[in-house]
């Protein structure tokens, strides 16, 4: 259960230090600090994916989508604002949760490829709906590619970090928990080798 708890807790800091703090400008590079915790989250859908299976995974999505639309509105957030948040939200989490479903490889290059696409969706989506021209227009059209680009670079590092370092950590610790696709990969091994 504490992978939901950390799933759960992660997209609320996203909203509270997006709201609260200016985003980080590097040269002309947009990223709200609360994008760092979006990595996390992604990470963190695909494990409690791997521990509930697909379907437990939407009912979790569901209840993060509610937690993350109640607290951006009640941080004060425009409803504009929260509009987008939530369509980014369900946009980005399905994608994850349905690419993350169908690659069979080990863990970290599944987390990659489908956090990269639902990063970019989520980033895309949110900047040009809800801070960018046909939302609130803080962004104008000739600056959304860089608020993109800064929050899906800021997304899938954040991932790779993560990912990495909760595989090492708990096969440290001796407590992974091997997913559908090392079954795959250690009976594939264990045919080649009987060959």
């Amino acid at each position: 259960m504490y992978r939901v708890l950390i799933y759960l807790l992660s997209i609320i800091l996203a909203n509270v230090i997006t709201a609260k703090f200016a985003p980080l400008n590097i040269g002309l590079f947009i990223i709200p600090y609360g994008t760092l915790f979006i990595g996390l989250t992604l990470v963190m859908r695909d494990m409690v994916q791997n521990r509930y299976g697909r379907l437990k995974t939407y009912m979790w999505i569901v209840a993060a989508l509610a937690l993350s639309a109640i607290t951006s509105h009640l941080l004060g957030d425009a409803l504009w604002v929260v509009f987008a948040s939530t369509l980014s939200f369900i946009i980005s989490e399905t994608a994850d949760t349905e690419i993350y479903t169908r690659f069979q490889i080990p863990f970290v290059k599944r987390v990659m490829y489908s956090g990269v696409v639902a990063g970019l969706l989520d980033s895309s989506v949110f900047v040009i709906i809800g801070i960018g021209p046909l939302g609130l227009g803080y962004v104008p059209w000739e600056l959304v590619p860089y608020a993109i680009a800064g929050q899906w670079v800021a997304k899938a590092l954040m991932q790779l970090i993560v990912a990495g370092g909760i595989r090492h950590f708990v096969i440290k610790l001796g407590i992974y928990e091997p997913n559908i696709t090392d079954h795959i990969h250690a009976n594939t091994q264990s045919i080649k080798t009987a060959r």
